[in-house]
């Protein structure tokens, strides 16, 4: 194991004493990734990294342990499709070394609901919780490789989007300019992770999905992409025009711009996430578009694309250092266009630091 997966797996266990948590349970998921630089096949087969104070190990089907073998030199508990999981998993469970009487125990919330069972079944009197204060609680405080890598994804995200709004043209699609954005990920060795294309009043749906609509002159635009290299993806969202901008999107633009300022100003050490929620939230309502901002102001980004901490009006994590989300307020009107300006930042050095070099001005395409 490197030095990197020894330390996560040593921060696990310093928080696992803090919590009083017995036992970690975690499937074939993210949070596997970020413990074990595993993905392993994913089905029906139960497949769990459980971790005790003194032990890991995996449960795991025969078929899939050989190549397993070579990510990881933690040991396997496997099992064959013949003879079933339970008497294996029977086995890891008594090498964790736990007491079974009335463990404290952690579920990985995104693992199938049958792996879930086996576990509750073998431990009837175990007390269970998700992730949130343990894996969650590290996975949402970046360290210095993962800040590079991120910075890295949102550095080459700029450009991708540059290109989309650089083969803005009268007639093309929204389907043909998310296909250039892509094709530029894949080109310049990034996987495509997501790109909605919004032309008119297909703007004012925050979570359109990009199909055959026509680019009209004096038509606003909304791109929304990501792309993932390094293991670690990008998100961003910058709006334009066609031409000449519609009426209200230069005031609308203008808004959402101090949003973001005034959401990044409440970014800070010991803030509540609700607290940069409401700076943002407070600058749109004040403008008079308040119920035209239907969304929270944030959600966290790492190995996933939407992690914690979220940035929403009910949140009460306090803000750290390392902690990387989104802030993206946005102002729909229907049936006329939407905007959203999207930043990923980072606390960092007591403030949040933006990741993209891309400006949120508006970005003119050629009619």
């Amino acid at each position: 194991m490197n030095a990197t997966l020894t330390t996560r797996l040593a921060n696990l266990r310093a928080r696992m004493a803090a919590t009083r948590t017995d036992l970690v349970v975690i499937g074939p998921s993210s949070h596997m990734i970020y413990l074990a630089d595993l993905a392993p096949h994913g089905d029906e087969r139960p497949v769990m990294l459980l971790v005790s104070a003194s032990f890991a190990g995996f449960l795991m089907p025969k078929l899939n342990v050989d190549s397993s073998r070579q990510h990881t030199d933690l040991p396997f508990f496997p099992w064959s499709d013949d003879t079933g999981p339970d008497a294996a998993l029977e086995e890891l469970l008594t090498a964790t070394g736990i007491d079974r009487t009335a463990p404290s125990i952690v579920l990985d919330e995104t693992m199938r609901t049958d792996f879930a069972l086996l576990v509750l079944d073998a431990l009837p009197g175990a007390t269970r919780r998700f992730t949130g204060d343990t894996v969650g609680y590290l996975r949402s405080r970046k360290d210095d490789a993962e800040y590079a890598a991120i910075k890295a994804s949102a550095v080459l995200n700029d450009a991708a989007m540059a290109a989309g709004f650089a083969a803005l043209r009268p007639g093309i699609t929204e389907r043909e300019v998310a296909t250039v954005i892509r094709e530029f990920y894949k080109a310049n060795g990034a996987t495509p992770e997501f790109t909605s294309v919004c032309f008119g009043p297909n703007g004012a749906f925050p979570h359109h999905h990009t199909g055959a609509t026509e680019l009209k002159p004096n038509d606003a635009v909304l791109i929304d992409t990501g792309g993932r290299i390094q293991g670690y993806p990008s998100d961003m969202t910058r709006v334009g025009y066609l031409g000449t901008a519609p009426e209200g999107f230069a005031e609308i633009h203008a808004i959402l711009d101090r949003a973001v300022d005034a959401a990044l100003a409440a970014a800070r050490p010991g803030a509540p996430a609700s607290a940069v929620d409401q700076a943002a939230r407070d600058v749109i309502t004040e403008a008079g578009y308040g119920p035209n901002f239907m969304h929270r102001t944030g959600h966290g980004l790492g190995i996933d694309i939407h992690e914690t901490p979220y940035i929403t009006a009910t949140s009460e994590t306090i803000l750290e250092e390392g902690m990387v989300f989104s802030i993206e307020p946005g102002i729909y009107l229907q049936g006329r266009f939407g905007l959203r300006l999207e930043e990923i930042v980072i606390i960092r050095n007591g403030v949040a630091e933006i990741f993209s070099d891309m400006p949120r001005s508006a970005i003119a395409g050629g009619a």
